[in-house]
Formats: C-alpha cells, sequence, structure tokens
C-alpha cells in the first residue's frame, strides 16, 4: 500500500525556476518566493509577524508622500532567478499600473521590510538583505520579536552605493523615527492595539 500524495509538487527544471515560472506556475502555496532559481514555500506565519506587517503597513501608509506607494506581501523582481516577496514594501507610485498586478520590478523599491520567523531567519539576514543591496534598494529595515513582552525591534539599514552592501543606521525598539526614505513616526507600542 502506498500514500497517495496529497499535493503534486512540480518538478523543477534542470536550471531552476525563473520569474516567469513563478509568475506562472498555478497553484503555489501563497507567499511563494524565488531565490536562486529556487522556489521557497513559507510555513504558516505567527500571529506576531502578521500584526507587525499590519502595524508598518498601516502607519506607513499614514505619512507616505502622494509620489510613493506602501504595499504589503508583493513579489519583487530582482532578475530572472530571484522574486523574493519582502513583508513591506515603498514602491514609487508610478510602478503601481493596476489592482491586478502580482509584482513590482527592483529598480521601483525604495524600502523593503522583512519581518523575521523562525523559518526565514537565515533568509532575513543574510540572503535577502544582500540581494536587496545588490540590486540597488536603497532601505532595509528587519524587524524581529525581542523581550519578554514579545515587542518588535527594528533594524534600519541604509545603502552604501560604493559597496553595494547595507550598513546599520540604527535600531529601534519604542519609536520608530526617521527622516527617510521620507517622515516617518511609528510608536511600535501601537502593536498591543493591533
Amino acid at each position: 500500500m502506498t500514500a497517495e500524495i496529497a499535493h503534486p509538487w512540480p518538478v523543477p527544471p534542470q536550471d531552476g525556476y525563473t520569474v516567469d515560472d513563478l509568475l506562472t506556475l498555478p497553484d503555489l502555496p501563497p507567499h511563494t518566493e524565488l531565490i536562486d532559481g529556487s522556489l521557497v514555500f513559507v510555513s504558516p506565519q505567527r500571529y506576531f509577524h502578521s500584526i507587525v506587517i499590519d502595524l508598518l503597513v498601516n502607519s506607513l501608509r499614514r505619512t507616505v508622500p502622494p509620489e510613493l506607494r506602501v504595499a504589503r506581501e508583493m513579489t519583487v523582481v530582482i532578475d530572472k532567478r530571484n522574486g523574493p516577496e519582502p513583508d513591506v514594501s515603498v514602491v514609487r507610485a508610478a510602478a503601481v499600473r493596476n489592482r491586478g498586478q502580482t509584482h513590482f520590478q527592483v529598480r521601483d523599491v525604495l524600502l523593503a521590510v522583512e519581518v523575521v520567523s523562525p523559518d526565514s531567519e537565515s533568509r532575513d539576514h543574510d540572503t535577502k538583505p544582500h540581494k536587496y543591496a545588490a540590486a540597488g534598494i536603497p532601505y532595509f529595515w528587519r524587524v524581529e520579536m525581542a523581550g519578554v513582552d514579545d515587542h518588535p525591534v527594528v533594524h534600519v539599514f541604509e545603502l552604501d552605493k560604493e559597496t553595494r552592501a547595507y550598513t546599520p543606521t540604527g535600531t529601534y525598539r519604542d519609536t520608530l523615527k526617521l527622516s527617510v526614505p521620507f517622515d516617518i513616526d511609528i510608536d511600535l507600542a501601537d502593536i498591543n492595539n493591533l
């Protein structure tokens, strides 16, 4: 007796998947990413992950200038073999073509934010920031759960254009107050109201 396969997973092409595959393969699990030609399936998210994204998206949308937009969980096309999905992105308004859109080009992204989960820790600390920096995304935030009260801590990075690597510019535990990529003032304790 053999077990029936619950989901027929796609067999990868010899040279790996492309962004075109990612955007057109039917029945992929939600939030599937393409990293170095491999499909990456995401584990179910923790409540912390969800409410931090809500807090950041809602707060950023209140102050975002008209020439920019805030998006959550949208694929960013870096190159043919890389289409990660930041938890939050700030993109140029002109990049939003229609409401059926499924991705943005990396050239239109000003800020990528990753909320770290146990299954994404290495990708969110190393792989994805490296790819975002090499592709020229000017700002990157990494958000982690910390402390006894599981409060968000935001690590902020800015792109060094010469080295194409991120430089840390601050760690924020209570209030996230920044002037780039636009004026931002987020009370991180507001997570307790979500």
